[in-house]
């Protein structure tokens, strides 16, 4: 394969425009480039996270969060390009169920914290949860793929079920909500 991008700075985004996949230029403000922004802030976050102390058992799964994530990013870079399966959903329902079986029953709400790499994981699930009201937004005004859209709300709940893995792993408690009105 060879360089993808030789020269880092192009000069072309000086005017407030940036190009798409496909050729075209947008405004950098506009709703596909903030979906595109998203996406890729909910990846870093993810890189983030898995520089902590992780179960290995959820390592390959969120390398692939990462690839896939990469993939919604190029499926909103080029309007009409589709690379993102259903099947990826059905795997994120997989690991859903399996982690989720090893866990207590949740009796409370629980608030973001226990490890460091669980409250990694539960910022990057606020950032899904964004990610996904933006490309709902887009997809009001410009045709975006139902995988996407339904890839993100499946992944924001693998993030948090994750949390709890991680603190379970941890030998950490969740942080439970109290209310303290009751």
């Amino acid at each position: 394969m060879g360089n993808r991008l030789s020269n880092i700075y192009t000069r072309t985004g000086d005017d407030g425009t940036t190009g798409l996949g496909d050729g075209s230029r947008i405004n950098k403000d506009s709703l596909r480039v903030e979906a595109m922004g998203d996406i890729d802030e909910l990846n870093s976050v993810i890189g983030i996270m898995m520089t902590e102390n992780m179960p290995d058992s959820l390592v390959a799964t969120l390398t692939q969060i990462q690839h896939d994530l990469f993939n919604v990013g190029g499926e909103i870079c080029i309007p009409g390009y589709v690379i993102l399966q259903k099947t990826r959903i059905v795997d994120l329902e997989a690991v859903i169920d399996t982690l989720n079986d090893d866990l207590a029953p949740l009796k409370e709400f629980i608030l973001p914290g226990g490890t460091k790499a669980a409250a990694y994981c539960h910022l990057a699930r606020t950032v899904c949860r964004r990610a996904e009201r933006k490309l709902v937004e887009l997809h009001r005004n410009e045709k975006v793929t139902d995988i996407s859209l339904q890839y993100l709300n499946r992944l924001s709940d693998l993030l948090f079920v994750m949390c709890r893995t991680i603190n379970k792993e941890a030998e950490v408690s969740d942080v439970l909500w109290k209310n303290e009105q009751a």
